[in-house]
């Protein structure tokens, strides 16, 4: 594993990016339908584009396999393709940031138990619960 900070965000790698996103999605969100999956999707090019800190790990074949977004202190994201998932990238891609870019928060979807336990795994602890999502949606946030 090579956690590579991505400057240039090509169309191809954003791409990449995309795909690990869904497929992420879909093996850990099992509480989100179809159609929110792809109505988000729509917007995860743009939060890609606008994170001012994004990891990624290349993977042995060279394309994107896992990455992280990061801005001001806080994990906005980190999403693992399934078949990577067990291995050690979400780990060392959390003590990176924290090493890095001092990442001290996070919000994770109460629904999401698995990314819930691996969060307190690594540390954090909740110190707050949201009722709806950011966007509104009844999909409860643990910050």
């Amino acid at each position: 594993m090579k956690i590579l900070e991505v400057a240039d965000r090509t169309p191809d790698l954003i791409n990449q990016l995309l795909e690990v996103w869904e497929k992420s999605v879909r093996a850990t969100h099992l509480f989100l339908s179809d159609r929110e999956i792809k109505n988000i999707k729509e917007y995860v090019p743009q939060a890609l584009n606008g994170i001012a800190h994004l990891m990624i790990d290349a993977g042995e074949a060279g394309r994107a396999v896992a990455f992280m977004g990061i801005e001001d202190g806080t994990l906005e994201m980190l999403f693992i393709s399934p078949e990577e998932r067990g291995k050690g990238l979400g780990k060392r891609l959390i003590e990176y940031g924290i090493e890095s870019y001092s990442v001290e928060r996070l919000a994770v979807n109460e629904q999401n138990p698995q990314a819930k336990k691996f969060y307190e795994h690594m540390g954090f602890h909740v110190n707050k619960r949201t009722g709806l999502d950011e966007q509104g949606n009844p999909y409860p946030l643990l910050y």
